[in-house]
């Protein structure tokens, strides 16, 4: 199967039927979103996922739509950072150092130039970004598991303050920002047999 076809099959799958997923192909899913582009490399968020039955269960009532909840064989919760303070960045660069066996005064300038992006932009202009670079994973996620035959399911619609509370989330530093359920398409799912509605090429696309 190539990509287009994976892409074609892809849908937002409304009830799985409650096979895991291979530990083998979830860290290839897995892989794909830590390998996601990211602005200055940062990499803004942190991706939890949830496998245990007992969190799920725990997380239905977050969902207003609970049925991918309760079915999934993974729930993938991207966290967004509201802040990038000096030490991230000085943690980041430290890992740049170590990765690439580079000595860490020679970053400096490096450091400096994004020290100074990140310090001039307010609270909000941070927060949309990392947000931003959030869903840059999230279409990897995807695409990579589309890709492995899982079938996913993107979700927004949960209530924030009980999700971050069930996921002891620091709601002064960090944000659920999008969650993700993957496994395999129940049967029952009559979505899966409705033909996938896109524009038309000459209301989507512009060639200048």
């Amino acid at each position: 199967m190539n990509y287009l076809e994976a892409l074609s099959r892809r849908y937002s799958v409304k009830k799985f039927n409650h096979q895991l997923i291979p530990q083998e192909t979830l860290h290839n899913i897995l892989e794909s979103g830590k390998l996601s582009a990211s602005s200055l490399g940062l990499q803004p968020y942190k991706i939890l996922v949830v496998e245990s039955e007992e969190m799920k269960h725990k997380l239905i009532p977050a969902f207003y739509n609970p049925s991918q909840i309760s079915t999934c064989s993974h729930l993938i919760v991207i966290i967004s950072k509201k802040t990038i303070d000096e030490n991230y960045i000085r943690g980041y660069f430290s890992h740049i150092s170590e990765v690439r066996d580079i000595p860490i005064e020679k970053l400096d300038l490096f450091k400096n130039s994004i020290s100074q992006h990140i310090t001039q932009k307010t609270h909000d202009e941070i927060f949309n970004w990392a947000e931003k670079q959030s869903y840059i994973v999230l279409a990897n996620l995807m695409y990579a598991a589309a890709i492995e035959n899982i079938d996913t399911c993107p979700m927004e619609g949960f209530r924030q303050d009980l999700i971050e509370e069930i996921l002891d989330i620091n709601s002064e530093t960090e944000k659920v920002t999008v969650t993700l359920a993957l496994g395999y398409r129940s049967e029952e799912d009559h979505f899966q047999h409705m033909k996938k509605v896109r524009k038309p090429n000459e209301k989507l696309f512009k060639f200048i």
